[in-house]
Order: structure tokens, then C-alpha cells, then sequence
């Protein structure tokens, strides 16, 4: 049997989908299905050869909004979320850092999260759902951090020295940031 010949493009997703690429790929086997899937940041949806870009641009946006329904549905809840950080207190900071409350906040949009030391609190940004966990980790770690240094001097730096992934949440942020603040381009006409 002949391999099935497909057309695979990698595209910018939607503004504001939370997915850093999406890559289409075409099937000639493929007659009238649509789907989609996670693979690591990158979202795969799969259509039919046939499809015209206007029907494919449709269906991408169409199976972005539901993967993102269905991983709205796994998000962390406010227990999840303090049961996360107590356990990457633990594996991080021997334990050391417990704060007396972890939660979801909607009034940060400047800020991915903040904490309160003196009282104990962290507080994360509810922009953070969706994002990859260990994005959403590294900001708890960050913020766990606050409750044993306080501001962001070598010693804060060199505690964060222990979540491996740092430097790759810190780029992901940084580039969500960066797409945040693209022009807004008008749809191509005739679609």
C-alpha cells in the first residue's frame, strides 16, 4: 500500500489560544474527519486533504477552542493548587516554604503571581491556566521562594538555582509577553 502523502505546515495559533504553534497536517485517507492533539506545546490537527485554506483555518480555530474547553475542565482548583505548592516546597526547599494560602486570582494581569511574605500568601494569575505545568510550577516555585527571601537579590536567584526548568518557563513567559504585545492583524480577505 502506498504511504499516504500529507502536507504538514507549522502556523502562529489564534492570538490568545495559550499554544505556541500549531502544525496542520493534511491526509489524503483523511475524507471528512477533523482532530486535534497536544504534543508537548505544539498542537497537531489533522484534516483532509481536500479542505480549502478558508474551511482549515475555520476547523483550526474550531478544535483550539476545544482543547482548550477540555483542559479548562482539568485546571487546578485553589486546594489543588496549595497541595501543588506544598509539594514542590518539598522537593525544592526541604519543606521550608509553607504558605498559609495558594490561589487563583483575576485582578493580575501585569503579573504572572505575587506573594505576601508577612502574611503567607501567594497569589497566581488565572492567565497561568492552560499554560504547560511546569510553566504554572515555576511560578509557584518562584513565589514559594518570596516566603523564605523576600526580594529578588542573589540569594532569591540561587534558590530558584534548584527547579531545573527556570530558564525554559521564564523564555515560554517572556514569549507569551512578547506575542501579547503583536499588532492585531486584520483577517485576509475572504475569510
Amino acid at each position: 500500500m502506498p504511504a499516504d502523502p500529507q502536507r504538514s505546515e507549522t502556523r502562529k495559533p489564534p492570538r490568545g489560544s495559550g499554544t505556541s504553534a500549531v502544525e496542520v497536517r493534511r491526509s489524503s485517507r483523511r475524507s471528512r474527519t477533523v482532530s486535534a492533539y497536544r504534543e508537548g506545546d505544539r498542537t497537531i490537527v489533522l484534516i483532509p486533504a481536500r479542505m480549502s485554506e478558508a474551511e482549515e483555518h475555520r476547523w483550526v480555530t474550531v478544535m483550539l477552542d476545544k482543547l482548550a474547553a477540555q483542559e479548562s475542565k482539568r485546571m487546578l482548583g485553589d486546594v489543588e493548587l496549595g497541595e501543588r505548592a506544598e509539594r514542590l516546597s518539598d522537593q525544592y526547599f526541604g519543606g521550608r516554604a509553607r504558605p498559609t494560602s495558594v490561589r487563583w486570582v483575576t485582578n493580575q494581569n501585569t503579573r504572572w503571581g505575587s506573594c505576601t511574605p508577612s502574611e503567607g500568601s501567594i497569589r497566581l494569575s488565572h492567565r497561568l491556566q492552560g499554560m504547560p505545568e511546569y510553566v504554572v510550577d515555576y511560578v509557584l516555585v518562584h513565589e514559594l521562594a518570596h516566603l523564605l527571601v523576600p526580594g529578588h537579590g542573589p540569594d532569591f536567584w540561587r534558590l530558584l538555582e534548584a527547579y531545573p526548568r527556570t530558564e525554559r518557563a521564564r523564555g515560554y513567559l517572556e514569549g507569551v509577553v512578547a506575542a501579547e504585545r503583536l499588532p492585531h492583524l486584520p483577517p485576509a480577505r475572504g475569510e
